[in-house]
């Protein structure tokens, strides 16, 4: 079996953040706190309690250490798993150069991180 990833940018492990849905005529539909699984510089796949629709728009706040990162994203699949918890994959939308730096720095620097941490062991 091949297992070569065909992923356009590297997944990171993340943190927790906060979130609302909002609708067509930006409407708040839903809002609470997720678990990121992993992220990276097109998008977060995030744990929930319910379902978001594809036809939803997100805006995020993820926790970069000392820095708070607004983010707008679009759901592009939803996958229902035990518990009653559902991960959804969110792609970034419009991301400006700060945003987009600020995500590379903090992948960039996870990544050193996970190095170092592999050839400790």
């Amino acid at each position: 079996m091949n297992s070569e990833n065909k992923r356009k940018h590297e997944r990171i492990q993340s943190l927790n953040l906060s979130y609302i849905c909002l609708d067509e005529n930006n409407n708040i539909v839903k809002q609470g706190m997720g678990r990121t699984l992993n992220m990276s510089e097109s998008g977060i796949l995030l744990e929930t309690h319910f379902p978001i629709e594809s036809n939803h728009t997100i805006r995020l706040t993820i926790s970069l250490e000392e820095n708070l990162l607004d983010i707008i994203g679009r759901p592009v699949h939803v996958q229902s798993i035990d518990g009653g918890k559902y991960q959804v994959g969110i792609q970034f939308a419009d991301l400006d150069e700060t945003a987009t730096r600020m995500l590379q720095d903090y992948i960039s620097s996870s990544e050193t991180n996970a190095s170092s941490e592999v050839a400790k062991e």
